[in-house]
């Protein structure tokens, strides 16, 4: 039989379901128990509530406790600046806080239940099997610094501090916090790296280094410092040896003061300092720089020295040699003004033959040319004698010509007027300058076609003068019915090269190391050629001078090829030709002007002292009937005839006595009766610079003796046309033609 329970709680119970099953087994109940039976259940009742309220409120403090300590777990553990893991015997995660969820990139589900091996780097198992082996032997706790991976698979740098956990019964669990180390160990690196670098310069520089102890005294008078670290360049720069440890004065006790002096100032001030300095003890030069390194109070400085020892000997070598120099330069500008001198007197005295030679020259070609255009005309045997005066004459001017221009060139001073200059302009006019050559020779000369695009940088008369040079000796010492080809070849854009190649004996390789020697011939002269030797020398220099090239090739018995290089230019052909046409066409237009003369004859006044060549250019204007001829045997006569006549032009000498040529034109120029009567000069000063000082001063032109008289007669034509031109104007200045 069940035997109710008669509890406080069992009561209520039973009470309540009958109340609720029946509601008149309530009043049975009631009805069978006393009143004090009733009262003392209701007494227990009370007491029982009153103890179950005081239980409740236990559990409500105890619950309140339970939620505090609850969230200083949260704040001590999850909310911890380092990762938490509780890991089982086995090695498997139990428990994560969020800072190791974080560290790893993992969630907290993705580490518990799985082995924190999993999350550690291959190359930190190792070392995470001995940290644990060694806390499961010791029992104490052990740390270390791991590389775990995260979820991203990068690797991070963690130390770990593992230990047992206590009051775990037989079970074993280990407590295991990391800390994120990676700037940490950054910073190791970087320390590392920098301390290596720092090493493996200090080894590896090529300057000696040292790190010194300067030793004081009392008013912190330096009195000896002590080696504490060298480099192995040290022994090499100062000669010593085993030096860490021990005293300066210890090695070299007689050592100049000076190196304690500037260590110790560099030790109590933190300047720096350099200074050059001789130990004599090591017979040695030093330079050296030191500067503090750490504390001031360690008094250390760090000294970086070089061994100058040649250098300064090397100093004092150049030193006595520039004293040598000096007076070698001394003796170089006395010999270098003596050979100015000479150069001068060379140049005056070459001036003043061609002067001196041009002028009997001069009445001899002058003479000969009326005596060959006289009428009735001279008859065969005299034709033959003034064609050979003739031929001697010009030859003659042609050798003082290329003397003059030797002269010249070698010394630097030839004038060039650079231009692009179209190739096939400039054949065309040399291939009619050497056509009579070649056929009086029975020589066979083809030019090969230019291309239109052949434009090269150039003066344009120096490279004619240069390639009939070429053709004429190829021409010249040509084997009889021989040939001679000009052609091209252009195989970079930047240069063209010219060829002139003929079938002469051709040359041996010593006749070609001689070949560019003024005035050697090479032994043409015993074959009866004509020639001073000075064509090739003058070309060379030439072409140089231009920025080109120039060189031979040959073999003896077929023939030779002689080229040239030149820059090629950017500006197109048809411009170039264009640029001469207009000029051509220029002096085309005066030739023809210079006939059409009208009526009335014109007046010459030609200055000059030599009567032979007043005799000369009184034939000459004489076969001219629309000119008649004044003369004025000084510079003071000829200002004075020319304001009185007022020729249409004037025919100049330029060394008179009295005022020169030069004085002469100045005045008429500044006179306004006389300022627009073209003067022509008309002079055996016949240099290039001379020509280009004449222009320059104000000639109309300016003509060389001996001259062509058809060349003479058609520049006094074209000078009146030009002082008819100016006098119709109203006072303007006079044209003056430059040099080109």
């Amino acid at each position: 039989m069940t035997v109710p329970d008669t509890s406080p709680s069992g009561l209520r119970q039973r009470a309540e379901q009958i109340a609720l099953d029946d509601p008149q087994e309530a009043v049975h109940l009631g009805a069978a128990h006393s009143l004090d039976d009733l009262q003392k259940i209701l007494h227990e009742l009370r007491v029982y509530q009153i103890e179950l309220e005081m239980q409740n409120e236990e559990l409500r403090r105890a619950q309140h406790e339970l939620d505090t300590e609850r969230a200083r777990y949260f704040d001590l553990y999850d909310l911890a600046p380092v990762g938490y893991f509780a890991v089982n015997e086995a090695g498997l995660i139990l428990q994560a806080n969020l800072k190791a969820s974080s560290i790893l990139g993992q969630p907290r589900s993705g580490l518990v239940d799985n082995p924190i091996s999993r999350f550690i780097a291959k190359t930190s198992q190792d070392d995470y099997y001995l940290l644990r082996r060694q806390l499961l032997e010791t029992g104490r706790p052990q740390q270390c610094d791991l590389k775990m991976v995260t979820a991203l698979g990068d690797s991070i740098w963690v130390q770990v501090t593992a230990a047992l956990e206590a009051d775990t019964g037989d079970a074993l669990r280990l407590r295991i916090v990391i800390d994120d180390i990676a700037e940490r160990k950054q910073a190791e690196e970087s320390l590392y790296e920098s301390e290596d670098r720092f090493r493996t310069l200090f080894n590896a520089m090529d300057e000696g280094y040292s790190v010194i102890e300067v030793l004081f005294e009392g008013d912190n008078k330096p009195v000896d410092f002590r080696y504490l670290e060298v480099n192995p360049s040290f022994e090499a720069h100062s000669g010593m040896h085993d030096v860490v440890g021990r005293r300066l004065l210890e090695l070299l006790p007689g050592i100049d003061g000076i190196w304690l002096d500037n260590y110790g100032k560099v030790a109590l001030t933190g300047e720096s300092v350099r200074f050059v300095v001789e130990v004599k003890e090591l017979g040695r030069w030093f330079n050296v720089f030191a500067f503090r390194v750490g504390p001031p109070n360690a008094r250390r400085i760090a000294v970086v020295f070089n061994n100058v020892t040649e250098i300064k000997r090397a100093e004092a070598d150049r030193l006595f040699m520039d004293h040598i120099l000096q007076e070698k330069n001394s003796e170089l500008r006395r010999a270098t003004a003596a050979a100015e001198k000479a150069n001068r007197a060379k140049s005056a005295f070459l001036s003043n033959m061609s002067h001196e030679l041009r002028t009997p020259l001069t009445a001899i070609l002058g003479f000969a040319q009326l005596m060959d255009a006289a009428s009735p005309p001279p008859n065969a045997a005299q034709k033959r004698g003034l064609d050979q005066i003739q031929k001697a004459g010009w030859y003659l001017l042609e050798l003082i010509n290329e003397v003059l221009d030797l002269a010249v060139i070698e010394s630097g001073k030839v004038a060039l007027t650079m231009e692009a200059v179209a190739v096939a302009s400039v054949l065309a006019e040399c291939e009619a300058m050497i056509e009579v050559q070649a056929q009086q020779r029975g020589i066979d000369i083809r030019f090969e076609k230019s291309p239109n695009t052949y434009v090269v940088m150039a003066d344009r008369i120096r490279l004619k003068q240069a390639i009939i040079n070429l053709l004429s000796n190829a021409v010249k010492y040509n084997r009889a019915g021989g040939s001679v080809i000009l052609n091209f070849n252009a195989d970079s854009p930047q240069r063209l090269r010219i060829c002139v190649e003929d079938t002469g004996w051709g040359l041996t390789p010593e006749m070609i190391a001689q070949l560019f020697q003024p005035f050697n011939r090479l032994g043409q002269e015993s074959h009866g050629e004509s020639g001073t030797g000075i064509g090739l020398v003058m070309t060379k220099h030439l072409i140089e001078s231009m920025g080109g090239a120039i060189g031979v090739s040959s073999t003896v018995g077929v023939g030779s090829i002689f080229w040239i290089d030149l820059n090629q230019s950017r500006k197109l052909a048809s411009d170039a030709d264009a640029d001469a046409d207009a000029d051509a066409d220029a002096d085309a237009d005066a030739d023809a002007d210079s006939g059409t003369f009208a009526s009335a004859r014109k007046t010459v006044l030609y200055v000059e002292d030599h009567p032979a060549n007043v005799m000369l250019v009184e034939e000459i204007i004489a076969t001219e009937p629309a000119m008649r001829l004044l003369v004025a045997q000084d510079g003071l006569s000829g200002v004075a005839m020319a304001r009185t006549a007022l020729p249409d032009v004037i025919l100049m000498d330029i060394q008179l006595p009295g005022l020169s040529g030069m004085d002469v034109l100045r005045i008429l120029r500044h006179d306004p009766q006389t300022a627009h009567i073209p003067v022509v000069a008309l002079s055996a000063n016949a240099t290039a610079r001379d020509v280009q000082d004449g222009l320059a001063c104000g000639f109309f032109d300016y003509l060389t003796k001996p001259m062509q008289m058809k060349a003479l007669t058609e520049t006094l034509k074209r000078a009146v046309k030009h002082g008819q031109e100016q006098a119709q104007q109203a006072g303007p200045p006079i044209n003056v033609r430059t040099a080109a």
